[in-house]
C-alpha cells in the first residue's frame, strides 16, 4: 500500500481550509484516511498552519510520502528541512 501525506479539502464554497492527512495514495481527495496529523487554513490573516511534528517525522520514516504542497507546509513548520 502506497501511503501519501496531503491535503483534505473542508469548508465552503470560496472559503477553503485543509486538513493535512495521512491517506492510502488510491483513496480519493476527500474520501477515507489513516490518519490526520495538522490543519492548514489559508484565508485566515495570519495564514493558520498547525502539523503535529512526531506524527509526521514517523509518518516520513515509515515512508510515506507528501505532496508537493505539503512538503512545503513541512518545510515552513520545521518539521523538515
Amino acid at each position: 500500500m502506497a501511503v501519501k501525506i496531503r491535503l483534505k479539502r473542508m469548508g465552503a464554497k470560496k472559503s477553503p481550509f485543509y486538513r493535512v492527512v495521512v491517506a492510502d495514495s488510491r483513496a480519493p481527495r476527500d474520501g477515507k484516511f489513516i490518519e490526520e496529523i495538522g490543519y492548514y487554513n489559508p484565508v485566515s490573516n495570519p495564514v493558520q498552519l498547525k502539523i503535529d511534528g512526531d506524527k509526521a517525522k514517523s509518518w516520513l520514516e515509515k515512508g510515506a510520502q507528501p505532496s508537493d504542497t505539503v512538503r512545503s507546509l513541512l518545510k515552513k513548520s520545521g518539521v523538515i528541512e
